[in-house]
């Protein structure tokens, strides 16, 4: 029994574990990371020398208090009175929204060559320098709303197909302001107190345009010499009062016509024959006292809101041709409601050329 004993008390001095005695930092990691090799030598008697780490590959860094992952970097809501540093190389989307920049300076964006979608939304930009852009040679959406802006920032990239640049406070467009650019899908420049004067001649020279909107501004009349390629525009809750015979002469390519919530009392005989590609035509929420001449002259033309204006009067043939074979798409939208005209006092072939009686929107009018 004694033998035992002492065989028993000798195997557990021999388990005991020296105390750990810390000569690095690195010794933290010895005993998982390193497979066991930081524990005795048996064969040598001393214990393992950890070797000096080796310095770490430097790579891109992230700004401090932005989150970046995928190429994707976001500085937004973080307070940033100017454009952070150390942006990486690399990054495809840069998200300044929501913070107090006040100036966009020549290097800000040095060295962002990939760069695909900036976003600077809501904070008090009102300067920007003219060669802000110029690193950015793959730059295809600029958002630039709710600012500060005054004028058209200068010299945006060649690649730039979409720019939002709606709610700042621009009064003038001036003269080759999109020069360069080419080709582009969308601007958006509504909320701006822009004039039709604000329009130098020559503001869209060069420019092949798909989508403009100017809403909210502050304008009486179509502007002139927008991009003769537009298949939508959009000038809702402006000061129109009227569509002249010559407003609409450029835009043969328009698909859809928006003029809602102006003081639009009429639409000269005409004009509408300028737009013959036109699907969609919204007049709602204005002062007009009949339906608009030569609607049922447009061939393609399917939507139309007439509602909320002052129209006492709708003929049997106010929206469709009275021939066969001229209109080659039926109506599946015709709003009337809100007007001073009774329902029963319009005849129900008025409406032949229209798809369904659920495409027309009729009510009473309550005053």
């Amino acid at each position: 029994m004694f033998y035992c004993l002492l065989l028993l008390c000798s195997q557990l001095v021999l388990s005991v574990a020296l105390p750990f005695e810390q000569k690095a930092f690195w010794d933290f990691t010895m005993d998982n990371d390193m497979g066991g090799q930081g524990m005795m030598n048996d064969e040598e008697g001393s214990a393992f020398e950890p070797t000096k780490p080796t310095e770490r590959p430097v790579g891109p860094t992230c700004p401090f208090g932005c989150q970046c992952h995928l190429r994707v970097v976001q500085c937004s809501d973080l307070g940033l009175s100017a454009v952070p540093k150390n942006i990486p190389s690399d990054t495809l989307l840069l998200d300044l929204q929501n913070n107090k920049i006040t100036e966009l300076k020549e290097n800000d964006f040095a060295g962002l060559h990939n760069l695909y979608a900036l976003v600077l939304v809501n904070n008090k930009i009102s300067k920007v320098h003219s060669k802000a852009f110029s690193p950015m040679h793959k730059l295809q959406k600029l958002y630039f709303s709710k600012n500060m802006l005054t004028e058209i920032p200068k010299n945006f990239p060649p690649s730039l197909v979409e720019l939002r640049i709606h709610d700042n406070q621009i009064k003038k467009v001036h003269k080759g302001a999109f020069s360069g650019m080419g080709t582009m899908n969308c601007i958006e420049m509504g909320g701006n107190p822009l004039e039709n004067s604000g329009f130098a001649p020559g503001a869209f020279d060069g420019l092949k345009l798909s989508y403009l909107r100017i809403s909210e501004a502050k304008l009486t009349g179509v502007p002139k010499d927008l991009p003769s390629s537009l298949t939508e525009l959009h000038l809702d809750h402006n000061q129109i009062q009227a569509i002249e015979l010559e407003d609409l002469i450029r835009y043969k390519n328009l698909n859809r016509l928006g003029l809602g919530y102006n003081h639009i009392r009429m639409i000269e005989n005409g004009s509408l024959a300028y737009v013959p590609n036109l699907r969609e035509l919204h007049l709602d929420n204005n002062r007009l006292s009949l339906v608009p001449a030569g609607l049922p002259d447009m061939k393609y033309l399917q939507v139309i809101y007439l509602h909320s204006n002052n129209i006492t009067k709708v003929g049997v043939n106010a929206f469709c041709p009275t021939g066969f074979g001229i209109k080659r798409a039926y109506y599946n939208g015709i709003s009337l409601f809100s007007n001073p005209v009774n329902y029963w006092e319009v005849q129900p072939a008025t409406f032949r050329c229209v798809t369904d009686r659920f495409a027309i929107q009729f009510g009473n009018y309550k005053k």
